[in-house]
């Protein structure tokens, strides 16, 4: 077990099987020292727990706690071209899609979720960039999505 699936381990947490692609597109694609993740779904075992619009049908907590899991399964997207977490130097980039009522504004607190699961992993390796959007809808009508880019040790 690497250093930081043992991480996980301590927080309660697993990771996951790699959520298998919903059309034509790898879970994760590698290109030089950086592996790039697609957006991530918060499935679990298969299925969302949660669907709907963030601000309407889902409570921005709830949602929250989605993004966490949307970064879990982007952690088992990063293992699964990289072998191994424990070579991950640093999560690069955050970037998260909130699908959002039309009065909803608090994207940045509902994507926190993510970046705060890839720094009590990761700690200092996982400080980053981010962007977090408001969008009308995604898919499965997911209430979240995340894309991890990350830099791997030689």
């Amino acid at each position: 077990m690497s250093a930081v699936e043992a991480r996980l381990a301590e927080l309660g947490l697993t990771l996951p099987a790699v959520v298998p692609p919903l059309a034509a597109y790898q879970p994760a694609v590698r290109s030089g020292a950086y592996v790039y993740t697609s957006g991530q779904l918060p499935m679990v075992d298969g299925k969302l727990p949660v669907t709907g619009k963030v601000g309407a049908e889902v409570t921005a907590e709830e949602a929250k706690e989605l993004a966490r899991t949307c970064a879990l399964n982007a952690l088992a997207a990063v293992k699964s071209v990289a072998g191994d977490l424990d070579r991950i130097a640093r999560v690069v980039k955050v970037v998260g899609f909130v699908a959002s009522a039309a009065d909803f504004t608090g994207q940045p607190g509902v994507i926190n979720g993510a970046s705060e699961l890839l720094g009590e992993v990761l700690g200092d390796k996982g400080v980053h960039a981010r962007s977090a959007v408001g969008v009308a809808v995604l898919p499965l009508d997911a209430p979240v999505e995340v894309e991890v880019q990350v830099e791997l040790e030689p």
